[in-house]
């Protein structure tokens, strides 16, 4: 389930990041995307958990029929870690991005104009490393499957 489900975070976090990151900058937009981005604040945090929550379910699989090598162990240990950061920070971007879109539903121009730069470089910031987190589990988890260990 694990491999199936890890393309709907790959495709969902990206997604929600830059339209994210749009909505904050970009005031304007905010009332034809506002939609886009409530859906993708749920949508991607959920995601992210599945993937993680099977990715668990599927490592501990693999170490009780003894299928992994120490070195593969340490493989996908961090492979883990960074999934769960990876799922943390793609979470604390769909609540802010929620939040900005609860916010300024009726009225985009809601907030004063130095909040509305605060919560845009939050955005920004937490987009960039959900983005970074998501490419390393991704990363490591290609190791673990087809590099050598």
């Amino acid at each position: 389930m694990h491999i199936l489900v890890l393309h709907a975070a790959v495709i969902f976090v990206p997604l929600l990041g830059l339209g994210a990151i749009v909505y904050g900058l970009v005031p304007a937009w905010r009332p034809k995307m506002g939609w886009a981005v409530g859906l993708l604040a749920i949508a991607a945090p959920v995601s992210a958990l599945v993937t993680k929550l099977s990715g668990t379910e599927f490592y501990e699989r693999l170490l009780s029929e003894e299928r992994v090598s120490p070195a593969g162990k340490v493989i996908l240990d961090g492979h883990m870690a960074n999934g769960t950061t990876t799922f943390w920070l793609t979470l604390a971007l769909g609540v802010v991005a929620l939040a900005l879109v609860a916010l300024t539903t009726r009225n985009p121009r809601a907030l004063p104009k130095i909040a509305d730069l605060g919560i845009a470089l939050v955005l920004v910031v937490l987009a960039g490393l959900s983005a970074y987190y998501l490419f390393e589990t991704g990363d490591s988890g290609a190791t673990a499957v087809w590099g050598t260990y």
